[in-house]
């Protein structure tokens, strides 16, 4: 006799919105750090630190948006599992908080992860939480 048992697996899949506008903030702040660094150091061309940071988060957002689009964390049988390997069981999450678009998650060992581009974390920190109190078995 076989017994078959459907098993719940939830996963969060990072999204594309969320990671161009994320790309579009860190664009801002280094536009703005490189023009702050320019007139700090006495250039006169202040204008080109807008450019060069710009030119750097956009080259770094078209580099690496294909491999930071493909990462999938999935709970499933009690264990919230990453890229890399990574695998924390659900019983050791100390704290499920939210920065920008990243759910990070902290384990009672100290270990701190982060779930990139979401496009609710507040939805993605209910999800854990609600695992967290009836692991999905």
């Amino acid at each position: 006799m076989f017994w078959c048992f459907e098993m719940t697996v939830i996963e969060f899949t990072p999204n594309r919105s969320a990671y161009i506008t994320a790309h579009a903030w860190m664009a801002a702040i280094a536009m703005v750090a490189g023009m702050v660094i320019l007139w700090a150091v006495g250039n006169p061309h202040v204008w080109t630190g807008a450019i060069g940071g710009l030119g750097a988060i956009g080259l770094r957002g078209w580099y690496m948006m294909s491999e930071e689009l493909a990462v999938v964390w999935r709970i499933q049988d009690g264990v919230l599992s990453g890229p890399a390997e990574r695998r924390v069981p659900l019983d050791q999450i100390a704290a499920v908080k939210t920065m920008g678009s990243y759910v990070q998650v902290i384990t009672k060992g100290g270990d701190k992860h982060l779930i990139k581009y979401q496009s609710s974390p507040s939805t993605t920190v209910a999800a854990l939480n609600h695992a967290i109190e009836r692991p999905v078995a």
